[in-house]
């Protein structure tokens, strides 16, 4: 089965996890880049100005590789034992029924690939080569600062076939009610360099582009992250996600 296929089956065999958030139309890229910059390696985040239009971030579907305990990986660092070109992961949470503000408290679970493409709790037949079934490595959870900000530490993600460099985000509001299931797009230009060299060479470049990738088929363009930053320094990815609390 190819890895697409079971991936659009994977997306109706999720229902009962998957957030069911209409596909609305999304900010435009300006928007979203003017409100949530970076302004040091160190990943600070302004979220000072309020946008002045916005919509619900696309919903995604949680793929084949979910997080089965995420209450149980509440840690920023979710490196663990991987290897690749540093990350770190802001990611700001704003609130469209409460007139686009940042959201507070919001718990973010996010997950992704290593270097090979290979994900963690999973694997030993089929789409996951190597048994990762008994280790965690590139999970976690964090809440949202005072600011709307959740922040992670972890490597650049990896690709697998079928798939672009992404991403998977699911966030809940500080009760524990799920709000909005989505993932995060990379620039091409960016993981075209980060794949070129390290442990990420032997595997090579990306097959997918986004504009082909089957799960951003609805468009990417609310989905697609602002990275900065160089191999030897490291990157910062700050993404902005619009959810209904």
């Amino acid at each position: 089965m190819k890895r697409i296929d079971f991936l659009r089956k994977s997306f109706g065999s999720l229902g009962a996890v998957a957030i069911a958030v209409p596909l609305i139309t999304a900010c435009k890229e300006d928007d979203i880049v003017a409100n949530t910059t970076t302004t040091t390696t160190s990943g600070t985040v302004d979220t000072t100005v309020t946008p002045s239009s916005c919509s619900v971030t696309n919903s995604e579907t949680e793929g084949p590789f979910p997080t089965k305990s995420p209450a149980t990986l509440v840690i920023k660092d979710i490196t663990s034992d991987r290897t690749g070109t540093p990350l770190t992961i802001n990611i700001v949470i704003r609130n469209v029924n409460n007139s686009c503000n940042i959201l507070a408290n919001a718990i973010t679970d996010i997950w992704h690939c290593d270097a090979a493409g290979e994900y963690s709790e999973y694997g030993g037949t089929g789409m996951q080569k190597t048994n990762y079934t008994s280790v965690h490595f590139l999970r976690g959870r964090q809440t949202t600062d005072s600011t709307g900000v959740a922040s992670f530490k972890s490597i650049y993600p990896g690709w697998y076939s079928g798939r672009a460099p992404h991403i998977h985000v699911h966030v809940y509001n500080a009760s524990g009610t799920s709000l909005l299931v989505t993932q995060i797009a990379f620039p091409e230009n960016i993981s075209a360099v980060v794949y070129a060299q390290g442990v990420y060479a032997s595997h090579g470049q990306a097959d997918t582009k986004n504009a082909t990738d089957n799960v951003f088929g609805d468009g990417f363009t609310n989905e697609m992250s602002t990275v900065t930053g160089s191999v030897a320094d490291g990157y910062v990815l700050v993404h902005t996600i619009y959810v209904k609390a």
